[in-house]
């Protein structure tokens, strides 16, 4: 069924057609059969491959559904974590943050249009925040067994700190494109109507 809806096939079968007609108009003689099939052959030969479809990968919006309900796991493991009061404050300023750019609704739209936005906040929800809370939880146990070292908490916090950093870039950069976007139109507008100020 594949090689009738081909493009070999229906080229084929359009040359072996024109082999038809030059076979009613008596061009082609005794010899029809030969010029249909050859025509159809040469048609079938002549047609470019088939082209497969490339995958169906999900897009960004599918993307940050994604993250959004990895945000969500990662919720879950942070509460059963037990940080000091302040770590907990730095870590749950960082994730709201997540969550209001993940959130469904015109800043989520503006992050699914930067590529490099969505692998940011992945990789900040997936990899960048459990690997640092991980780190924290095995060098506070090391801490008691050895103690006079620097507090892990320090660099926690310095870790979420910078992540916090990054996050409010991205916001800041996605506000940046908004704003950009606004003027743009504001121009196209005036320029259409010839008005300005």
């Amino acid at each position: 069924m594949r090689y009738l809806e081909s493009r070999k096939n229906l080229t084929g079968g359009a040359c072996g057609l024109l082999g038809l007609v030059l076979t009613f108009t008596g061009a082609a003689g005794p010899y029809w059969p030969v010029v249909v099939f050859g025509l159809y052959g040469a048609g079938a030969l002549i047609a470019p491959p088939e082209r497969p479809a490339p995958p169906d990968f999900p897009g960004p919006s599918a993307q940050l559904d994604a993250v959004r309900a990895d945000l969500e796991r990662l919720g879950g493991y942070l509460a059963d974590v037990g940080l000091p009061p302040p770590v907990a404050e730095r870590l749950s300023a960082l994730t709201e943050l997540l969550g209001a750019l993940l959130a469904p609704g015109w800043a989520a739209e503006a992050l699914a249009a930067d590529p490099e936005g969505v692998h940011a906040v992945s990789r900040t929800v997936r990899q960048d925040v459990p690997e640092a809370v991980d780190a924290f939880v095995r060098t506070r146990w090391w801490h008691r067994m050895a103690p006079g070292q620097e507090p892990p908490e320090r660099h926690l916090e310095r870790q979420l700190a910078l992540l916090h950093g990054e996050a409010e870039r991205l916001a800041a950069d996605l506000r940046e494109t908004e704003a950009r976007r606004q003027e743009s139109h504001t121009r196209y507008l005036e320029d259409r109507g010839g008005l300005s100020g």
